[in-house]
């Protein structure tokens, strides 16, 4: 029986999800790995969520450390459907200020040095990516946003950069140049892997500062980024209670049968080991 029908995933200042009822936690353990940390599952609007914090409790975990597949792969064993992700980000435009949420349908890889793949180790496999986010998680939260007076943009290119450290001016000019929006350090790779899972996936992006390409970035100090950052959180809770009640129940998107095709791999040659670790995810089209 599914634990949880809708995922959180919390991001920077966003560590815990208030409002929750019938709490508990549980460790998971997936075939690639420990996730950030124990999930937190419970009832919130009367839906069954789980919450994570990405960057585990006391903001320990790097984005170039973070094991993305643990955690998508996690959320698939707990039964989750849809995954509804915020996460701190840079704004690229005059137009989005701190404080701000946008909500991007796409994305632009600047990393490096992470896995984003449920693919390899004796299975090939390619899913559709042109449309990255589901517009239905996605537009729940646009609507959550504005029933609770937030300022929330539907659309936007998120450029995820590996970092940790921040752009070079010439960098954030460049993704200017691109006609992208914001800029973070995590979100695509659990686009990519939640695709591959079949999860619906979306990305609340809170705005707490402007890239440097602005002119004044560097007069603004930590105070500020943190007060903005606690600002952000608190709305995003907000805007995720009501986008979890916004939801509709049943899903009639793409992305419940993104890898029905995927698999080029003949079910055979697929070493024993291999078969394992994917079988939750590929299992039902392959016939095992």
């Amino acid at each position: 029986m599914s634990q949880a029908e809708i995922g959180i995933i919390g991001g920077s200042g966003l560590y815990s999800m208030p409002g929750f009822t019938n709490v508990r936690e549980e460790r998971v353990e997936t075939p690639f790995g420990d996730p950030s940390d124990p999930f937190v599952l419970g009832e919130l609007e009367g839906r069954k969520v789980a919450f994570l914090a990405r960057h585990g409790r006391g903001h320990r975990i790097l984005p170039s450390e973070l094991n993305f597949r643990a955690n998508i792969y996690a959320f698939k064993m707990l039964g989750v459907e849809r995954i509804l992700s915020v996460s701190a980000v840079g704004s690229l435009k005059e137009e989005h200020k701190p404080t701000d949420f946008v909500l991007p349908d796409q994305f632009i890889d600047r990393t490096f040095h992470r896995i984003s793949t449920f693919f390899g180790e004796g299975i090939v496999g390619h899913v559709a990516f042109g449309d990255p986010v589901c517009a239905t998680v996605a537009n729940a939260a646009t609507q959550a946003c504005a029933a609770i007076g937030v300022v929330g943009k539907l659309g936007g290119t998120y450029v995820c950069m590996e970092g940790p450290q921040f752009s070079t001016r010439a960098e954030s000019n460049l993704y200017r140049s691109w006609g992208a929006d914001v800029i973070g350090m995590t979100n695509l790779q659990e686009a990519k892997l939640a695709r591959e899972a079949e999860i619906c996936y979306a990305t609340v992006a809170m705005v707490t500062d402007y890239d440097c390409w602005r002119e004044g970035h560097d007069s603004v100090t930590i105070e500020e980024i943190l007060r903005v950052l606690h600002q952000n959180a608190e709305n995003a809770a907000r805007v995720v209670k009501a986008a979890v009640a916004a939801m509709p129940a049943q899903r009639t998107c793409a992305c419940a049968s993104a890898a029905r095709f995927a698999v080029l791999t003949q079910p055979d040659a697929i070493p024993a080991a291999t078969k394992e670790k994917v079988r939750l995810l590929f299992g039902k089209y392959l016939g095992w």
